[in-house]
């Protein structure tokens, strides 16, 4: 006979039921959560850099390394082969306009300084003795013109006295044919003579003017000999530091080879230097910022050298500080050279996540996990990023090494 199940029995039964297959659930829930937590990857929070994404200016630039160096500097060279007599001043000593460095040995300069005289005495002497020998031969010349002149009046006289004895039938025809002939003898011989007096003047006259550049081309060679000789005392050309010397006394010196560099103090520029790569974006007049350490300094560009060298471009930057505390000579700084300035823009930090511009995968962190998504990198300044597509404002984005998780569409960052 069967028996009548009570109310309550079944209510009983269909709350087990219920906590039974709640039970099932929930142990089928925590064991699809361990297997997830044992096979998805997952992140520390602590061992990422997480930026966020910010509305704000920034300046694309270019960077590059830098070497501060005197604004004004001068090599001094040696004017002749010779070599180092003796040594004065000491590398890196601040040094007074015209002050003795040191000196090289004069004694060739010295020679030919003597040799030069003798020579340029000879031409004077030469001078002298044919400015006598003209004026020699002009006391001769005009003597003889006047003897001549005599002779030729004389003869004149004894022509007109047989041309009247001829018309008195007085003299014969021979004797005043041989009257004329010695006029015109006596009036050729004048005027050569003349002419022998023009002619000895216009040649002395001609070997003085030659002896006389001769001179003046000698008294010009002392002249550069005496310039050599000052230049042996090699000088500091302005008030600096003594940035190089050749300070070993007796070493041999070849014409033309630096013997000693001046630098201007407190006043400074910089050599930056980087891949040819950039030299089509580089021009003068563009915005630099110069850093170092925490001193960051505005300058300019000045001058895009043309030479391009082991594909590496050098350009030189003027600052609006030259003078700051901070600069010293050979010091190497970060050069940031802006090419471009947005306002506006969407901003996170830099980091290696980060590969230069145009579309890359981020791994954006919503609600503890770090999705991968496609963002469109724009401007960099090397610290800051402009983001131009592919996120908003107030996103959290992993800015750190990412690489291990590259063939992951998410990871799951732990708090």
């Amino acid at each position: 006979m069967d028996t009548l199940i009570t109310t309550a029995t079944l209510s009983r039964r269909k709350r087990n039921t219920v906590l039974a297959v709640a039970a099932v659930l929930a142990t089928l829930s925590l064991t699809a959560w361990a297997i997830n937590r044992a096979v998805s990857p997952s992140v520390d929070a602590g061992d990422v850099s997480i930026a966020t994404v910010r509305v704000g200016s920034i300046a694309n630039t270019i960077n590059a390394s830098g070497i501060v160096i005197p604004v004004h500097e001068e090599l001094v060279s040696s004017p002749i082969q010779t070599r180092v007599a003796k040594v004065h001043a000491k590398l890196g000593q601040q040094v007074q306009a015209g002050e003795l460095l040191l000196e090289l040995d004069n004694r060739t300069l010295l020679l030919a300084i003597d040799a030069l005289k003798e020579q340029l005495a000879q031409q004077e002497n030469r001078i002298v003795a044919l400015t006598l020998e003209m004026e020699q031969k002009r006391k001769q010349l005009t003597s003889a013109i006047e003897l001549l002149q005599l002779d030729l009046e004389a003869t004149r006289v004894r022509l007109v006295r047989y041309q009247t004895l001829r018309k008195a039938g007085g003299a014969s025809a021979e004797d005043l044919l041989t009257a004329e002939l010695n006029v015109k003898r006596n009036e050729i011989q004048l005027r050569q003579t003349r002419e022998q007096l023009e002619d000895n003047k216009l040649v002395t006259n001609s070997n003085i003017e030659g002896a006389r550049l001769q001179k003046n081309i000698l008294q010009k060679q002392m002249q550069e000999q005496q310039q050599l000789l000052a230049q042996t005392q090699v000088r500091a050309p302005f008030a600096g530091m003594l940035t190089w010397l050749l300070a070993d006394e007796g070493a041999s010196v070849a014409t033309g080879q630096l013997v000693a560099k001046v630098s201007e103090l407190n006043n400074y520029k910089v050599e930056a230097s980087l891949s040819d790569f950039h030299a089509r974006a580089l021009s003068a007049g563009q915005k630099v910022l110069v850093e170092q350490g925490n001193v960051k300094l505005n300058g300019e560009v000045q001058t895009v050298l043309p030479e391009i060298q082991n594909g590496t471009v050098k350009l030189l930057v003027t600052l609006a500080e030259p003078h700051h505390p901070m600069l010293r000579n050979k010091l190497r700084v970060e050069v940031n050279i802006v090419t471009e300035q947005k306002q506006n823009a969407l901003l996170a930090d830099n980091g290696p996540a980060f590969n230069g511009r145009g579309p890359q995968d981020i791994f954006v962190v919503r609600d503890g996990v770090a999705r991968k998504t496609t963002i469109n990198i724009g401007a960099s300044d090397g610290k800051a990023v402009e983001i131009l597509s592919g996120i908003r404002a107030g996103d959290h984005l992993i800015i750190s090494d990412t690489s291990r998780y590259k063939d992951r569409d998410s990871v799951r960052v732990a708090q």
